[in-house]
């Protein structure tokens, strides 16, 4: 080999039987992730809310994304090209293989999830099937895709970390890609960088103005605090001489607290040429050694420290996120439980349909007589429900809207003298009748009936709410089943009404047919009369009424009928007795020869009504309205005490007492089980879901409960960016106020590889071991 191949030998570890190197750092809980990620990728779409911490990769197109995440794995894999290449989120789980001593090569693979069991050791296959798949979902042109390539890569030359590679931003669209492709792909990388557990690498090519990067830009809008940005610099080795990225990195203009890395990137020459990573490192290595800049920079430079940085950073980031994204994943298991339930299980046998079913029926009608009675497990705090809406029904609407009334609101006073004259004939009343004030009270209590059917059909419609609140979890697996229940329970109501309606129109009745004036509460006729003289004595004297000698004649009664027809027979005037005598015979003679005139009395009309009211007929129409209420309210306590008792006795206890039978002689039979369980379609789909939900969840939970001890703070002997004894150069960006790291064990720091040692270097691919393969 010549002299460049040996440097790059000695950098990278060209023996491939060298024994492998401790774990690194991160080999503890990163794998977790991954695993996490294999899990979790077949439900992703179920659980799209969980966010798994990983390093999205943000840059514009052409801003040397590939080169970085080549760099890192060691191979070429990645499609290329002078239009966009990443059209498609591609997830890059990278996992440290350990070398065994045995193996004679080195062994590294990868994996795509749409295609398990299946490895590929060529590379330059990897990168065919990444185009084939892109192409598969989006097309031969430009189009994209938010729907995720996953790909891990197994390998003793990388360190542990997931990594999802972005599509580059882009100004302007080609082939069939949308007019508005740049709003599409920000939205998607905006989608990825707005989690929390997401670490963003930002990548600005350097031979670019840095303080626009886009990819800054939209970091800094995902992450306004620069807490969980890192920012990578790509082609230093092109910038305009004498120029340098110094303060860029230095975090001098725009500051992030993870700090930045500067990375020279393969040419298009050093790829057309198949220029190997491992000659590019090496290359990339002796320009930093050698620059009068950046060689004092060292611990901000190269692709072994942005690898060591981002395996840092990441390592630190799960160890603090894990212990919420367990809660996460235990409130999600809560609500998956509840679905299971839900669903149940497939049931085959009709002796277990027939316990199913007799669950069913049982629970349901307990929920229904706890609801009445005020014992349902889930009381509400907010309105009221069950038995306390009935409760208001009787007390606050019927019972209220009972005592409103006024039995003489829609009785006048000449419709009371009116049946007053009416029930006494020829007669003229001397005191308050009978016949009258019972006909008026009956017509009173009739009025009651329509309060009462409107009373129990208020309550029928709460216990049609109460039922279908009563409904079981398991009805919504079989609607057929829940229709036929709803059917039976709707029938065996309306039975119920029935009875109860007829109970109250018999009460009114009861209460019409015999009016027991001999009530202890009843007022009575003659103290009725006393009371109204002395309400007509109180109203006339406020009135001032005219005084006896001055009181209008009436024109009918008594004294009108001694006149009657007097003046139209004998004329207005009439002479003494003597002047009548006096008429001589001849005129009398001639008087009685003329033809008699004829008095004509005018037709009654269709309708009479009473004339004027006389102090008589006022007392006793006061009386009457006396006695109206009276009676009334006795007959109105019986209908608000009985109603809301007819009602709860033929209707609502009748139905906690016989519901439960109702079900069982309609429903629990055996040539109607296959029919009332079946099942929809989608039912069925959403069990099998929920139960693959579940098993990934459980597992997922598991892997994560194992390595719990492991997560929890043990010792604070390693301090990121503290010690430069184990090859973790000492880096500002990463203070423990800031950063907040969970300390390993002692025992674990001894473990820490050094990125200056031959050993470490063996994380690299060499071009060695790319022959060899």
């Amino acid at each position: 080999m010549g002299e460049e191949a040996r440097t790059a030998d000695d950098f990278l570890g060209a023996n491939p039987r060298t024994p492998a190197p401790p774990p690194t750092i991160g080999s503890s809980v990163i794998p977790i992730v991954n695993k996490l990620q294999d899990i979790l990728t077949p439900v992703r779409g179920q659980l799209a809310q969980i966010s798994l911490p990983q390093v999205a990769v943000v840059g514009s197109q052409s801003s040397g994304k590939s080169s970085v995440l080549e760099a890192l794995v060691g191979r070429d894999f990645l499609p290329r090209g002078c239009d966009i290449c990443t059209r498609r989120p591609l997830v890059l789980m990278l996992e440290n293989l350990p070398r065994r001593p045995d193996e004679d090569g080195v062994a590294e693979w990868g994996e795509f999830r749409h295609l398990p069991g299946k490895r590929f050791y060529d590379f330059s296959k990897i990168r065919q099937e990444i185009q084939a798949e892109t192409d598969r979902e989006v097309g031969y042109n430009k189009g994209v895709s938010d729907k995720e390539i996953r790909l891990k890569i197994s390998s003793p030359n990388v360190l542990n970390m997931v990594l999802v590679d972005l599509p580059g931003i882009t100004k302007v669209p080609v082939g069939d890609q949308p007019s508005d492709i740049e709003a599409r792909i920000r939205k998607m990388i905006m989608a990825h960088i707005r989690q929390e557990n997401c670490i963003i690498l930002a990548v600005s090519p350097a031979n670019s103005d840095l303080a626009t990067s886009d990819a800054l830009q939209m970091a800094r809008e995902a992450d306004p605090t620069g807490s969980r940005t890192i920012g990578v610099i790509t082609k230093l080795d092109i910038m305009d001489r004498g120029t340098d990225a110094r303060k860029f990195l230095l975090g001098n203009v725009i500051p992030l607290r993870l700090g930045y890395v500067g990375v020279v990137n393969r040419s298009q020459e050093d790829i057309n040429k198949n220029r190997s990573i491992a000659n590019a490192l090496t290359y990339e290595e002796r320009f930093f050694r050698d620059h009068p800049v950046y060689r004092g920079l060292l611990d901000h430079c190269g692709i072994p420290q942005l690898a060591r940085k981002l395996n840092q950073i990441l390592e630190h980031h799960i160890r603090t996120v894990l212990p919420d994204l367990k809660a996460e994943l235990n409130s999600f298991m809560v609500g998956v439980i509840k679905d299971l339930r839900t669903f149940g299980e497939a049931m085959e046998s009709r002796g277990e349909q027939g316990v199913i079913l007799l669950n069913i029926l049982t629970r349901y009608c307990e929920a229904f007589s706890a609801m009445v009675d005020g014992k349902s497990q889930e009381l509400s705090t907010k309105e009221l429900s069950g038995g306390a809406r009935i409760q208001y029904i009787f007390q606050s609407i019927f019972v209220k809207s009972l005592e409103e009334v006024d039995p003489c609101d829609d009785l006048n006073d000449d419709d009371i003298r009116t049946a007053i004259q009416n029930a006494t004939g020829l007669r003229n009343s001397l005191f308050v009748p009978e016949v009258p004030f019972e006909a008026l009270v009956r017509r009173q209590i009739a009025r009651l009936l329509d309060p009462g059917h409107q009373c129990v059909q208020f309550v029928y419609d709460e216990l049609m709410k109460m039922s279908r609140a009563c409904e079981t979890t398991e009805l919504q697996r079989f609607p057929l089943l829940r229709r036929r229940m709803d059917e039976v329970m709707g029938k065996f109501l309306r039975d119920g009404v029935i009875p109860a309606e007829r109970m109250i129109e018999n009460l009114i009745e009861m209460e019409m047919d015999y009016i027991n004036s001999a009530n202890p509460n009843f007022l009575g006729g003659t103290k009725a009369v006393e009371l109204a003289k002395q309400e007509f004595k109180s109203s006339q004297q406020g009135s001032h009424p005219p005084s006896n000698n001055e009181r209008p004649v009436p024109s009918g009664g008594y004294n009108a009928t001694k006149n009657w027809g007097i003046k139209s027979i004998f004329g207005s005037r009439v002479s003494s007795g003597e002047s009548q005598a006096s008429r001589s015979l001849s005129e009398t003679v001639s008087f009685m020869e003329q033809k008699p005139s004829t008095i004509q009395l005018s037709e009654p009309p269709s309708t009479l009504r009473p004339l004027e009211v006389t102090e008589h007929d006022e007392v006793i129409i006061i009386a009457t309205k006396l006695l109206l209420r009276s009676y009334y309210d006795i007959v109105r306590k019986n209908i608000q005490d009985l109603v809301p008792k007819a009602i709860m006795h033929f209707l609502v206890n009748h139905t906690k007492r016989n519901l439960h039978s109702a079900f069982i002689k309609k429903l629990y039979r055996e040539n109607l089980f296959e029919e009332l369980f079946q099942e929809p379609d989608e039912v069925v789909v959403k069990r099998k879901q929920t139960h693959q939900l579940y098993d990934v969840l459980q597992n997922a939970i598991q892997i994560l409960e194992e390595v719990e001890s492991d997560v929890l703070p043990q010792s604070s002997n390693l301090r990121l960016g503290a010690d430069t004894t184990n090859g973790l150069p000492k880096t500002p960006e990463f203070s423990s106020s800031s950063l907040r790291l969970t300390n390993y064990s002692a025992s674990r720091s001894s473990y820490l590889p050094s990125f200056t040692g031959s050993s470490s270097r063996r994380l690299f691919h060499s071009e060695e071991h790319s022959n060899g393969l």
